[in-house]
């Protein structure tokens, strides 16, 4: 049973970790988008090629030229938040119940 417990915590850890990384990912491609980034940077096609999957689907339901404002990374960095605070606590108290 502690073994299962532990590779729960870790797994929690791990999903808590990308979560916040990809959090991270979101804010550095918004942040970037107010200037005019060069298309060609690697660090730039990086960050569209990681972020658009998400973003896009976000677009679609709330799209951008009604309000003039592109509010699909805080629409998901705050899923990611909820993501974070649901699932991850889950998991740690899945782990506690079976050690």
């Amino acid at each position: 049973m502690f073994i299962a417990a532990n590779l729960i915590k870790a797994v929690a850890e791990v999903v808590s970790i990308i979560l916040n990384f990809y959090m991270w990912v979101i804010i550095i491609r918004a942040l970037i988008s107010w200037v005019n980034p060069d298309p060609y940077n690697p660090i730039v096609q990086f960050l569209y090629k990681v972020t658009e999957p998400v973003l896009h689907p976000v677009r679609r339901l709330i799209p951008v030229y009604n309000m003039g404002i592109d509010l699909s990374p805080l629409i998901v960095i705050l899923i990611l938040i909820f993501l974070r605070s649901f699932l991850v606590a889950s998991l740690y108290q899945l782990a506690l119940r079976l050690q």
